[in-house]
């Protein structure tokens, strides 16, 4: 029977994996099909001229990076009171074992710092917190994967934008000037055109700016929350772990 249900664990452990990598997959071309139509089809897009390309990066990197970082902080995300209390339990009746499987069953950064620590099982308390830590170092990094490129794009869109805009205005006034050399009268339809048309690259920035820039906050502001949480219940097992000898 401890078989029959050891096995059904895996298999769903082994799905979940298959499920998780093809949800970022389909976020990923999801994101790539979104840009690449507005680029492709929206005619406005289209006359920004060849900085829009930079801008067309980064929007898919920004998209792809703000999916994948929520469904993976979304995956990480337990319930780590209930968590918490199964560990305890299993501690007190002295089941390493089980309380080793709990963590190995349940997905997630806590989990796996929680288990370098019942690792660590009647160690000093100053070797449990060090095994902790290291796990930690490695966690850690893994939530906050990619979160400064997306820093980056919401920095980077806007002085991408202007830098359009700018070129948009210089290539517009040497037409004009191109005509005044060659006493043509400059018709102001013109002049508005190229300048309506330099300004879409500084709106197509900060499209992609202002998203990016917020979801930056947020997802920083969820993996701090995480830390905490890690940092919380890393604490409670060092006391139990410790009070238990």
């Amino acid at each position: 029977m401890f078989c029959v249900i050891t096995h059904d664990i895996e298999s769903d452990n082994e799905g979940g994996t298959m499920q998780n990598f093809v949800i970022k997959i389909i976020g990923i071309t999801v994101s790539c099909v979104i840009s690449t139509g507005l680029f492709l089809k929206v005619e406005m897009i289209n006359k920004g001229g060849p900085v829009m390309i930079p801008i067309l990066l980064c929007s898919i990197f920004s998209l792809a990076i703000i999916l994948e970082r929520v469904i993976n902080i979304y995956q990480s995300k337990i319930d780590t009171t209930k968590f918490m209390d199964d560990i305890t339990a299993a501690l007190k009746r002295n089941r390493v074992s089980e309380a080793l499987e709990i963590c190995e069953q349940t997905q997630g950064a806590i989990s796996n710092i929680l288990k370098a620590g019942i690792s660590r099982h009647g160690s000093s308390r100053q070797e449990i917190r060090d095994a902790i830590e290291d796990a930690g170092l490695h966690e850690v990094p893994k939530l906050e994967k990619n979160l400064s490129l997306l820093a980056t794009i919401a920095h980077v869109s806007p002085l991408l934008g202007l830098l359009g805009t700018v070129t948009g205005m210089v290539s517009t006034f040497q037409i004009i000037q191109q005509k005044a050399q060659a006493m043509y009268p400059v018709d102001p339809s013109v002049l508005a055109k190229g300048i309506w048309e330099a300004l879409i690259t500084t709106v197509a920035g900060l499209i992609v700016a202002i998203p990016s820039f917020v979801a930056y906050n947020y997802l920083v502001a969820k993996v701090e929350s995480l830390v905490v949480e890690m940092e919380i219940s890393a604490t409670d097992l060092v006391n139990i772990l410790t009070q238990r000898k």
